[in-house]
């Protein structure tokens, strides 16, 4: 018998943490945002907002539909208000510490012996995070993709510990109730798409980094080369440089392949402040 993932929890009301509640919301789950403070929980209920109303704008949502989504959404300062979810979606900043202390704390908040613990991680070990608590069995990757409402796939990455129960029931959260296609993968750093993708990313830095071409130059090659929608330094700004060189990092640090180390250049930009599309600069300059 499968899960029933009706309740959901969402903590982190960022980029992806707001993109994961607003898709579990259209799909009408209960669905409760958790942030820092009061202010972030705002500022998260404006982000999924903005998002329908964009929707709304471009013809991909009717407005009833938009304002029925946003209704059924809450926000909320306190962990403890997650007592009684049936799935919790950790969608904090992509740190090992951070995360773990999470994962930690929730294990003792939620109350359902068969709730199911999930990390939108991009590359930290699922094993990590399920040894913080009592039930590695019900804890699981289910990593997003940027934006969220957009695309389709969704990684589910199993631990040692991780049960078959666990991933069926996941599983059937992704596809039947989100309407998104699943993929599985082993529980390494990166899993399947960041382990081919971030070595392009990191080749394209080091290329901008060594003079041999311009950003400009380099994401027009692979767009109108290469019929990419969408050239390696755009994509880096538009995930955030600081998230490509935490993913960079945890792949160095699992398997010590140069090709994963992030250069340089990448670690200064981040050391700037300079993170790409949220901050305005990146390897190129944006506004609005």
């Amino acid at each position: 018998m499968t899960i029933p993932l009706s309740r959901v929890g969402v903590v982190g009301g960022g980029q992806m943490g707001a993109g994961i509640a607003e898709v579990c919301a259209l799909a009408g789950l209960d669905t409760l945002v958790c942030e820092a403070d009061a202010p972030a929980a705002r500022a998260a209920r404006e982000r999924v907002a903005t998002s329908l109303e964009r929707a709304v704008q471009r013809g991909k949502l009717d407005r009833l539909s938009a304002e029925d989504a946003l209704a059924r959404l809450v926000f909320t300062s306190s962990l403890d208000e997650l007592a009684d979810r049936r799935l919790v979606i950790e969608a904090v900043t992509e740190n090992a510490g951070a995360k773990t202390e999470l994962f930690t704390a929730l294990d003792k908040i939620v109350e359902d012996p068969e709730a199911v613990l999930a990390s939108n991680t991009s590359a930290i070990p699922i094993m990590r995070l399920g040894m913080a608590t009592g039930r590695a069995d019900r804890v699981v990757g289910l990593h997003f993709f940027n934006p969220v409402p957009v695309l389709p796939l969704v990684e589910i990455v199993s631990s040692l510990h991780t049960s078959a129960r666990t991933v069926r029931a996941v599983e059937s959260f992704v596809r039947d109730a989100l309407g998104k296609t699943a993929i599985h993968s082993r529980d390494r750093a990166g899993f399947v798409v960041n382990s081919l993708l971030v070595p392009y990313l990191l080749s394209a830095v080091r290329m901008a980094e060594s003079g041999y071409a311009t950003p400009a130059d380099i994401d027009a090659g692979m767009e109108l080369g290469c019929a990419h929608p969408m050239g390696p330094l755009k994509l880096a700004d538009l995930i955030g440089l600081d998230t490509v060189a935490a993913i960079a990092g945890s792949m160095y640090e699992e398997f010590k392949e140069p090709l994963y180390a992030p250069p340089p250049l990448l670690q200064r930009m981040v050391q700037a402040g300079l993170l790409g599309r949220k901050s305005g600069r990146g390897f190129h300059t944006y506004s609005g």
